[in-house]
């Protein structure tokens, strides 16, 4: 199996910008498409970006499309999210995932990190 950690969750003003990296260890990394998903009080975890094992094809929920940019670094085992024109509405947890293809839905994903909270102050 493989570990995740996420890292770089703050509190920022909206309109910032703001890299969230995913730290992951036993398995070959490569072995596995990664994803974000976040987590709002109150509602249920939903798909943000995914990218594939190689770093090439990705996908995005609508609503982050042009602003976030999922990124890896097979060579550092790392997953990156950067968040650009961050919004009130991009407060969440937000968690790390592996699985074995890439995809929105969160069951595809077997592996999870614990979370890194990013707060935007309106």
């Amino acid at each position: 199996q493989v570990q995740l950690v996420e890292f770089g969750g703050r509190l920022v003003q909206a309109g910032d910008s703001l890299r969230l990296s995913c730290v992951a260890s036993g398995r070959t990394f490569t072995r596995y498409a990664m994803g974000w998903f976040r987590q709002a009080p109150g509602k249920e975890r939903e798909f943000v970006a995914a990218i594939s094992r190689s770093g090439g094809p990705t996908i995005y929920k609508d609503s982050v499309e042009g602003r976030f940019t999922i990124s890896r670094d097979n060579a550092k085992n790392t997953l990156y999210l950067q968040m650009n024109s961050l919004k009130a509405e991009d407060t969440a947890m937000y968690y790390c995932a592996a699985g074995q293809a890439l995809a929105m839905d969160r069951t595809e994903y077997a592996y999870w990190g614990q979370g890194t909270q990013v707060t935007v102050s309106s």
